[in-house]
């Protein structure tokens, strides 16, 4: 056997060892949602620098995102199923939208979550002047742009096609960088011990920034929300200054929101 052979060899076997590596990783984020570069590299017995190589190209591939110490999979929500929180509740998600838009003053600093609600607060938003906002959803920042002559900021990164979202690696150290007068943000649920729960690993990270960033945070959400519990906690009640909203919620929910004196509007 040549010495060419031999590398040949070599080389294939490291490449099929790699792809099996990266097969098993994206199956385990696809069960757990997110996994820290830590993680891969004591399940693989490999390097944090080979973690982070195999997590840039599921990210090339377009399978997976990476967040700040890890990565999570690239379209948690089912396309069918956001294109069906377009319709459920419209209305309320209007209503929610000008109520929204009535509390935000002009030449305000805000920033703006992704998500069917907070798509509905742009479109009602364009009313207002002189606001200045940071998005990381696509949508919002377009509603906004065609409608408004707002000072826009995204972030760049990989655009999530069912909701627009865009992300990269640093999402959450991007936010950090400004302040904002008010952060308003959607969930996607509210359980009844009062914690505040999403769907995406990544969202998490970059919503909890922009309430570490804010004077005033605002939770606008369906009454559809109350009581439901998501795979990933954001924060709670706590963390909110304001709630709106189209019902008043049922105990033991709302105790939490006067225990923590929330002004609520409908």
């Amino acid at each position: 056997m040549g010495i060419g052979m031999m590398i040949g060899d070599v080389a294939a076997a490291d490449s099929g060892q790699k792809e099996s590596r990266q097969a098993y990783l994206l199956r385990y984020i696809e069960r757990n949602h997110f996994i820290s570069i830590e993680e891969i590299s004591r399940l693989f017995s490999v390097t944090t620098q080979t973690a982070r190589r195999d997590v840039m190209a599921l990210e090339q591939q377009g399978k997976v995102r990476r967040l700040h110490g890890g990565a999570a999979i690239a379209t948690p929500v089912d396309p069918v199923t956001y294109r069906q929180r377009r319709v459920d509740n419209a209305p309320q998600k209007e209503r929610i939208g000008a109520t929204v838009a009535g509390i935000i003053p002009d030449g305000a600093a805000i920033f703006i979550d992704t998500g069917t609600t907070c798509e509905a607060i742009a479109h009602a938003l364009v009313r207002r002047r002189d606001l200045r906002v940071v998005t990381y959803s696509l949508r919002v920042a377009t509603i906004l742009s065609e409608n408004s002559d707002f000072v826009l900021a995204i972030p760049g990164g990989f655009v999530r096609p069912v909701d627009g979202g865009v992300f990269r690696e640093d999402t959450a150290e991007y936010i950090r960088q400004f302040k904002f007068d008010y952060a308003i943000i959607s969930v996607s649920g509210i359980d009844d011990d009062g914690d505040l729960c999403d769907d995406d690993h990544g969202e998490v990270a970059a919503v909890s920034a922009a309430l570490a960033q804010a004077d005033r945070t605002l939770l606008a959400v369906d009454s559809s929300k109350f009581g439901k519990r998501a795979l990933v906690k954001l924060g709670s009640l706590q963390d909110i200054d304001i709630i709106v909203t189209d019902e008043i919620p049922a105990e033991p929910l709302l105790h939490k929101i006067r225990e923590n004196n929330i002004e609520v509007h409908l």
